[in-house]
């Protein structure tokens, strides 16, 4: 019988609702990693969030054949010295654009609008009025055309906004005016009211947007990084918010997590920070439940090989 260990705080709920669908499977559950621990080497099948998945974790699991993260980011995962490259990594790819295009578009007004000025205002007793920029009419341009930019132009395209992209994978894609390629980024960016970053993060993507990229920007644009911290060069952009080179910029994500309390991104009044919560939601065992099921029942039938959400490694 097959043996699937779940590490969750929702362990119970993804056990409970999968168990009567699959019989001939044995389901454990922790909802901590000592708890894991103590099941580790009798599982094959491991499923939890991929930043709880320690190193220690997975050298205690003779029999591990497949990883399944509850999240999109695997990065910890692949950089593992402990898995071996046997063992199959699958994600939960795409689940998370409602919640990161609602944040996104929450950046977009907030910044557009200077909304921190008005709540400092609410607490000043002061009465304030100045025009409403809106977003209609404006140019997005979201670096990476993955599912979640897809989700994201949606919403974005019914504020009215302009749509283009940066990209070596798509050169066209439904509601985008158009698309760069990678080689064009500056050019992109010029042209562009938001810059916004969805790319994954790999070698080729570190730094991506730096000094030169933020250059190009116009003075009243703003910058949106959502999916990896490495992606954006912070120092560049803290230079470029203090000389006023762009109008703002919002992060959610960091080059060190949690962001240390003696960063000077903490204190740049023309930063917004929120502390990666893009792909959170208060329905996310919901959201993700149906892709570990289709994964499962592949892995059942197929193995590795029959995966749809497998993430491809390489020695």
């Amino acid at each position: 019988m097959p043996t699937v260990l779940i590490l969750a705080r929702e362990a119970e709920f993804y056990r409970n609702a999968l168990a009567p669908e699959f019989d001939g499977v044995e389901f454990l559950v922790a909802g901590a990693a000592d708890e894991a621990m103590a099941l580790a080497a009798r599982a094959e099948v491991l499923v939890g969030y991929a930043p709880q998945i320690s190193e220690s974790l997975i050298a205690a699991m003779p029999r591990l054949r497949w990883i399944h993260a509850l999240t999109t980011g695997v990065d910890n995962l692949i950089a593992s010295a402990t898995l071996d490259l046997r063992v199959a990594i699958s994600n939960s790819h795409g689940i998370q654009g409602p919640q990161m295009s609602e944040l996104a578009v929450l950046m977009m007004l907030s910044t557009l609008r200077d909304f921190p000025v008005m709540q400092q205002n609410q607490r000043d007793a002061r009465w304030q009025q100045w025009p409403q920029p809106l977003l209609m009419g404006r140019t997005a341009c979201i670096v990476g055309l993955g599912a979640i930019a897809e989700a994201l132009a949606q919403r974005l395209l019914a504020f009215g906004m302009q749509l283009t992209g940066v990209s070596d994978g798509r050169s066209k894609m439904p509601g985008f005016a158009r698309i760069y390629p990678r080689n064009e980024i500056h050019a992109a960016a010029q042209a562009a009211d938001f810059l916004i970053v969805l790319a994954p993060y790999s070698a080729a993507t570190h730094h991506m947007i730096d000094a030169s990229i933020l250059a190009s920007m116009r003075r009243d644009a703003i910058l949106l990084n959502l999916s990896r911290g490495a992606c954006v060069d912070e120092d560049a952009l803290v230079r470029c918010l203090d000389s006023g080179a762009i109008r703002a910029a919002a992060l959610d994500v960091f080059a060190t997590e949690p962001l240390p309390a003696d960063s000077p991104l903490w204190s740049n009044p023309r930063l917004t920070i929120t502390p990666h919560i893009g792909g959170r939601s208060d329905i996310y065992p919901q959201q993700v439940l149906p892709g570990l099921r289709a994964n499962l029942v592949a892995w059942l039938s197929d193995g590795a090989d029959g995966l749809p959400d497998r993430i491809k490694r390489s020695a």
